[in-house]
């Protein structure tokens, strides 16, 4: 970056959803000058997303990550992470009465008896909004006035 000591082998990424709200002499020559477009994934990018975030989780036999994907068109990484954790949240809050906040632990067969399922990532889904179809419509509505 412009005015700063040179250094081999050091470089400065920087991510952003909305890079026209970056002061512009941020974006001169010599400092963050580049930009990549990612963009929006597509229902296979939103597929690996969703395994990546869902990795670790206990699933139901009825949860199907391909037609999730289907139904996220327009949702971002960070959205489909926010998904998958108001869905684990979902199955937890269905277990709250029999865990007793008191114990250190959680007993195993409580921990056996949870998983994810669709009902839960159905819930999610309703409750959340994909972000980039969110922006589209908030840039459109400033655009029309």
């Amino acid at each position: 970056m412009d005015g700063l000591k040179s250094r081999a082998h050091v470089i400065v990424i920087g991510a952003t959803n909305r890079p026209n709200s970056i002061d512009p002499a941020l974006r001169r020559f010599g400092r963050f000058d580049r930009e990549i477009d990612i963009g929006v994934p597509d229902e296979v990018g939103r597929l690996e997303v969703l395994r990546i975030h869902t990795k670790n989780m206990k699933l139901a036999e009825d949860v199907d990550l391909e037609r999730i994907s289907k139904d996220t068109h327009g949702y971002v990484g960070a959205d489909l992470a926010a998904l998958c954790t108001e869905a684990a949240l979902q199955c937890i809050r269905e277990k709250m009465d029999v865990i007793d906040l008191e114990d250190e632990s959680i007993d195993a067969e409580i921990l056996n008896s949870m998983a994810v399922t669709n009902e839960h990532f159905q819930t999610a889904l309703g409750t959340s909004n994909p972000s980039a179809l969110r922006e589209t419509v908030s840039f459109l509505v400033m655009f029309l006035k």
